[in-house]
């Protein structure tokens, strides 16, 4: 498209719009950078001291969203704000980072989306395909914005996809699409799960011949969504074996597709818990039907160690297991790290609150956790659903549960960090959160 002197306003100044201003900027588009945060709030900022652009900070100026030839809204921006409500009165387009990305854009591209287990699908298709020679793009929600790929040359697009993201396409048809999960997430942002469901859904909704959907037999949401999507449905399940698809018997993957069959070795896998085993099976389903052969796919698949933040082991001080897992960011992602774990847990949870239903953990608390410590601003809730299944302590910050679970864990037994909260009450994202996790930890073993 051509965007040379277009009047531009990107609206959002975390990375993928600063990717979106760079873009823009190379295009000779007359760009605005719109963020309600004031410029010391904000990162990266000195990084875009080479593009022509105004700076509309510390509020939303509504001029520019009324005079606008374009507004490019960054993923996380709420669509009914009132620069965006202008905007649409005043007839001016509003097109989101991923739908002004894949415009440019025409190497095959693998989407994945759904509750969990994203970002290391994500990452597994990547190993895979850059295994297999691809010059591959890995990115989306992931970290690199998918803008970010029109300065490459790539021949496989592989594309994590939050509902933030999905909400905003108008055209986007992903050669793969890959449905892993679906339970209750974002619900400080969205009016009810319908709504984040349907935002999930839109990933298939430009689809047509020759596509795929990935979809994940074992989850009842995804087998209700799928009902209407009319490309070719590619199913895995971790709990039988299928006819066609991705099956599972014992300790082998059981690949069966148009009369061929090949078997994986879990025992192989170095990735643990039951959700990786549905994680890896979904990973190879695009690869295998782009014709990867299956024992160099299952080879980068077992090589695979992890994601940091992600169920990552970051110490065995004091004889016991320290589990990072700052990403598990919503009560699904805490269900599936603690059924993957051994009891008796003592289980780090909470920060800022996401309107989420806390009780589907309680069952598990009362049978894994030996000991719930509970700090941020979710604390309080956290205590009223879940206070009584176990032994549970309201902490201060991160050094005091770290400090105390040290105390409290008996020999042999694992602390988790696993918050079912976002991170935003008291770090900027969910890494910082898990870095000063792990690095409390030091500081008791340094003390050793």
């Amino acid at each position: 498209m051509d965007y040379s002197q277009k009047k531009i306003v990107v609206i959002g100044a975390g990375l993928s719009g600063q990717a979106l201003v760079r873009f823009f900027c190379e295009k000779g588009a007359q760009v605005t950078l719109s963020d309600h945060r004031q410029a010391a709030q904000l990162n990266g900022l000195a990084l875009l001291r080479d593009c022509a652009l105004k700076l509309d900070l510390g509020g939303h100026n509504l001029d520019y969203f009324r005079q606008a030839d374009l507004v490019a809204v960054s993923p996380g921006v709420p669509l009914d704000i009132e620069p965006l409500v202008v905007a649409r009165k005043n007839g001016i387009a509003l097109l989101g980072e991923v739908e002004i990305a894949v415009r440019e854009l025409d190497a095959p591209l693998i989407g994945v989306t759904g509750t969990n287990g994203k970002s290391t699908t994500t990452s597994l298709i990547g190993e895979m395909l850059s295994g297999w020679g691809r010059n591959c793009f890995v990115g989306g929600n992931l970290g690199t914005p998918l803008i970010s790929a029109c300065q490459g040359d790539y021949d496989s697009l592989v594309v994590e996809l939050s509902s933030f993201q999905l909400e905003t396409i108008e055209t986007f048809s992903p050669d793969f699409a890959l449905m892993l999960n679906l339970s209750e997430d974002h619900l400080d942002r969205y009016a009810d799960f319908s709504s984040y469901l349907a935002a999930k859904e839109a990933i298939f909704s430009n689809m047509g011949s020759g596509q795929y959907a990935i979809l994940n037999e074992n989850d009842g949401r995804v087998r209700e969504l799928a009902v209407p999507v009319a490309v070719r449905k590619v199913w895995f399940s971790a709990l039988r074996l299928l006819d066609e698809g991705m099956g599972r018997r014992d300790d082998q993957l059981v690949w069966r597709w148009q009369g061929e069959e090949s078997r994986f070795d879990l025992r192989l896998l170095k990735l643990q818990g039951e959700h990786n085993i549905e994680n890896a099976m979904a990973a190879l389903i695009a690869p295998l039907l782009m014709g990867m052969p299956p024992e160099l796919a299952w080879q980068k698949v077992c090589g695979f160690a992890g994601l940091t933040h992600r169920m990552q082991l970051v110490s065995e001080f004091n004889a016991i297991r320290w589990f990072n897992d700052s990403k598990g960011t919503n009560v699904g992602s805490v269900v599936k790290s603690l059924v993957g774990l051994p009891g008796p847990v003592t289980l780090i949870a909470g920060g800022k609150d996401k309107g989420g239903d806390y009780a589907p953990l309680r069952d598990l608390l009362r049978q894994k956790v030996g000991r719930l410590l509970l700090l941020g601003e979710a604390a309080e809730r956290m205590n009223t659903v879940l206070g009584d299944c176990c032994p549970t302590e309201r902490v201060a910050d991160m050094a005091e549960a770290v400090k105390l679970a040290a105390q409290k864990t008996a020999v042999g037994g694992t602390v988790l960090l696993s918050p079912a909260c976002s991170s935003f009450d008291m770090y900027p994202n969910y890494a910082a959160r898990g870095d000063d996790f792990v690095a409390q930890i030091q500081k008791l073993e340094g003390r050793r």
